[in-house]
């Protein structure tokens, strides 16, 4: 995320016996009566009205911060078009800022115009301006009813907007740029094939080890399957790989196909739009990768097109 403005000094609140506290970098943290930074909260603080009111509040922003980050995503993965009126509503929310700053941004009804988003108005007339850097390096003005923020595997040479974004320190807190991209096959592949096996035959010592993977990468775990669920064309398209997961968690187990599912109905693999392409492959990926791997077991078959911190 660019750098705004600094981050204003705490508030600190007294409690009890001269201590003071305050939430900092999602914790709260202790001040005795000299002044002094505590390592930790003193059991007896904790016991505080004060103190439960902060650990409440924490909470509530830390369950505020995953919505407006799953919301962002949401919107990504169902190419939903966001009114340029809730962007200003949400702008002004310093969490949903930081998860919306320096996405890559287009007009609804103009792919070409967009750009790096840095700041959202609203004027007394209601007119919304989206500040941006354009892909040129300048600092321009969107206005359009509403906006896409589009996957990165819809977005013409990838590979240079990442330089152009590291040129202009731009670190973006979701991971649009960054996102491990994975195109379609070229040729696509025939009518008959409905599933990739390239991730199918590995091991997990234990089932549940397969589900944590799945689930650490955000994904639906469902009847054995992984899955991911996006919406591309307006039709619901699930993606499902099999870890083996409906049987005792303890039990050793296999990984088996990769297929797509639209508005229900099997599909060929060809018949698969690219982002429900790349988040399948993405996703059957991430969770192979997390497979046991013996000695001498060939682990590079797999490479990362564009490694995601949601990945690792």
């Amino acid at each position: 995320m660019s750098a705004t403005a600094e981050a204003a000094e705490p508030t600190w609140i007294d409690v009890t016996g001269g201590y003071t506290l305050t939430i900092d970098d999602g914790a709260i943290r202790a001040r005795n009566a000299k002044g002094k930074q505590l390592k930790s909260v003193p059991a007896k603080v904790k016991k505080t009205e004060e103190y439960l009111q902060l650990d409440s509040l924490l909470t509530w922003l830390k369950t505020h911060d995953e919505e407006c980050g799953t919301q962002v995503e949401t919107w990504l993965l169902r190419s939903l078009p966001v009114p340029s009126v809730v962007l200003a509503e949400v702008w002004r929310d310093e969490t949903w800022q930081s998860w919306l700053r320096d996405l890559i941004i287009q007009a609804a009804d103009d792919a070409s115009v967009a750009g790096f988003l840095r700041d959202v108005t609203k004027s007394d007339d209601g007119k919304v301006e989206l500040g941006v850097v354009d892909l040129d390096g300048e600092t321009r003005t969107i206005v359009a009813e509403e906006i896409l923020i589009p996957h990165p595997v819809l977005l013409d040479d990838l590979e240079d907007l990442r330089e152009f974004a590291a040129d202009l320190g731009v670190e973006q807190r979701f991971d649009q740029l960054q996102r491990a991209v994975y195109e379609r096959p070229d040729p696509l592949p025939k009518e008959s094939l409905t599933s990739l096996d390239e991730w199918a035959g590995a091991t997990f010592e234990k089932a549940r080890f397969a589900v944590n993977r799945a689930q650490s990468g955000g994904f639906i775990v469902k009847g054995g399957y992984a899955k991911a669920r996006i919406y591309e064309d307006g039709h619901l398209v699930e993606a499902s790989y099999w870890i083996d997961s409906d049987e005792h968690p303890e039990y050793e187990a296999h990984t088996g196909a990769l297929f797509w599912l639209i508005d229900g109905s099997s599909v060929s693999v060809r018949e698969v739009g690219p982002v429900a392409y790349s988040e399948g492959v993405r996703m059957a990926t991430h969770i192979h990768a997390g497979r046991t791997v013996e000695e001498g077991d060939d682990a590079c078959c797999l490479l990362y097109t564009s490694p995601s911190p949601r990945d690792s």
